[in-house]
């Protein structure tokens, strides 16, 4: 979320920030200053004029643990093809039929084959189990060999390769939770986080960046009521200068259920700060995950500075995901992202001129200024197209398998460069844009909010035991289409369809069913969250930045 000296808790250590910085994403802003492209740019891949194959391998869970080894493992092998020069894809000699066939692969580690079998070509999320007995578990991931060999009619024996980690760690010490990914989702699966042991369930992680000081620390049952209303996470915001009131903050968090998400923004980049925190939370039972750099695209922070707090991290840890926010739009994204787990975008879009500074005066281009939405055209696209450009690079990177994208949305307002509060219906608007474009989590910013948006908060998250199940399952069919400037997602599991439709203009909107394509219409719907929509007949009507799902069978 967005730091400025306007917003930040922790305004002293920010001023001195702010005054040897003149730049932000990497472009000057001030009156006074020149215009200078601020490079940082992502590279745009070449195209291929012939078929190329990314042929890809991870495991479907990180971390595996002991307590897997009865269960069947497995490794995740993608062999999609592309024209498009992404990072290891490899020329392919497709046969002249339509038949494609498959491929024959092994993975191995130190030599030894784990799995293999036949793979058909242009497949994604196609699973090989093996099993995990051979490996003994140790605190350094296993370097991982996948290869394979593909023979079309009339064409030579070709080979691919790839390489991956399979993370398969020892039994946590007593009381330390862990919370692993479903790579074949991006997905979060964890116990409860009472620490009371159970089962490993996903986690849809939906709640607020919550003030500390003056909030947290001084009222508790903020917790009781945002346990209540379903959220199921809660990100204090350090400064935490009274560890004594964080103790008792997290501790009423695990009596609630309520998950961790511990933020080290202002320590990050200092290695003996980051040791003394993790060691002193990482035993903690409803600790879900870590929280590094806050936009430090923006800040322009030291560019291995995520990657070194993320090893870190996990030599120290091993058993929670790493996460972080960007905030620019395209300023060295691979860098940044290199050093976490799940890649945060917080786009501002609404109450500010994102053309022409309000606080400096000076317009906003690709190349200069700063209107608190970086790139941005003042509309709701805004954040779809940020969550779709974080997924594609992912993908040129060849990290869409190990890495996540979560949303942050506007809760706030009034003040710098947004110069009002979104609605209730607006926040909506953009927590769920930021779900059909593939958003795993939702963790706006901040707490305190107004009662409309928290209330409107509440709705979603109150829906999301039911909707998770979808929009979290690794069987899921997903589609997507936007109609009328309604963005509509859909999840298809078991012959039951849930579908999320959000209305991005300020007028009522119908969207007809049959434009969905590949949704069967003709079953029963049930509506599972209402945010100003109905199906009525054959379309769904939406409110002016009505949204609403259904869960359809």
């Amino acid at each position: 979320m967005i730091v400025r000296p306007f917003l930040c808790a922790s305004l002293a250590a920010l001023v001195l920030q702010v005054s040897a910085q003149s730049q932000w994403c990497g472009k000057n802003y001030m009156s006074s200053q020149p215009i200078v492209p601020p490079g940082g740019q992502f590279p745009i891949p070449e195209t291929s004029s012939s078929p190329l194959i990314a042929f890809r391998c991870a495991p479907v869970l990180k971390p595996y643990l002991p307590e897997d080894v009865a269960s069947p493992a497995g490794f995740i092998i993608d062999t999609e093809l592309t024209h498009t020069k992404v990072n290891g894809a490899q020329a392919i000699a497709l046969p002249s039929k339509n038949n494609l066939g498959t491929l024959d692969v092994s993975v191995k580690v130190n030599g030894h084959t784990l799995a293999q079998g036949h793979v058909p070509v242009n497949a994604t999320k196609h699973v090989l189990s093996f099993s995990l007995a051979s490996l003994r578990p140790q605190k350094n991931a296993f370097d991982v060999t996948c290869s394979a060999t593909y023979s079309a009619a009339g064409k030579p024996l070709q080979t691919f390769s790839a390489s991956t980690e399979l993370s398969f760690l020892p039994p946590p010490p007593a009381g330390r939770s862990v919370t692993k990914m479903d790579l074949r989702t991006g997905a979060l699966l964890a116990k409860h986080a009472n620490g009371k042991g159970g089962e490993y369930e996903t986690v849809f992680p939906i709640g607020f960046y919550t003030d500390f000081g003056g909030y947290l620390a001084s009222n508790l049952s903020v917790l009781d009521d945002l346990k209540a209303r379903g959220f199921t996470i809660v990100h204090p915001v350090p400064t935490f200068d009274n560890l004594t009131a964080l103790d008792l903050v997290i501790d009423r968090m695990q009596e609630l259920g309520l998950w961790l998400m511990y933020d080290m923004r202002w320590t990050y980049l200092n290695a003996s700060n980051v040791t003394e925190e993790v060691n002193r939370i990482k035993n903690r039972p409803n600790l879900l995950l870590w929280y590094t750099a806050d936009e430090p695209d923006g800040w322009e922070d030291p560019l291995n500075g995520t990657t070194n707090a993320y090893d870190l991290i996990y030599s120290l840890d091993g058993y929670h995901p790493v996460s972080l926010v960007l905030n620019c739009e395209n300023y060295y994204f691979d860098a940044y992202t290199a050093g976490t787990d799940i890649v945060m975008q917080d786009t501002y879009m609404i109450g500010n001129n994102v053309t022409f500074s309000s606080e400096w005066g000076t317009p906003c281009t690709p190349d200069y200024g700063d209107c608190g939405c970086d790139n941005c055209k003042g509309e709701f696209e805004d954040i779809s197209t940020r969550m779709d450009e974080f997924a594609e690079r992912l993908w040129i990177l060849g990290w869409d398998r190990t890495k996540a994208v979560w949303t942050v949305p506007q809760a706030f307002g009034g003040s710098s460069y947004w110069k009002r509060v979104p609605t209730g219906q607006e926040w909506v608007v953009q927590s769920v844009l930021g779900i059909n474009h593939g958003g795993l989590g939702v963790v706006p910013w901040n707490d305190p909010t107004t009662a409309d948006i928290k209330n409107s908060a509440t709705t979603l998250a109150k829906a999301m035991p039911t909707m998770k199940e979808f929009i979290l399952n690794p069987a899921s069919a997903v589609g997507h289409a936007v109609v009328n400037r309604v963005d509509v997602a859909w999840w298809t599991v078991s012959g039951r369809t849930l579908i999320l439709a959000t209305n991005l203009n300020y007028n009522q909107t119908a969207v007809p069913l049959t434009s969905l394509h590949g949704v069967k219409i003709g079953g029963q719907s049930r509506q599972v969250f209402d945010s100003g929509a109905k199906i009525q007949g054959k379309a769904i009507l939406l409110e002016s930045v009505g949204t609403g799902g259904w869960v359809i069978s």
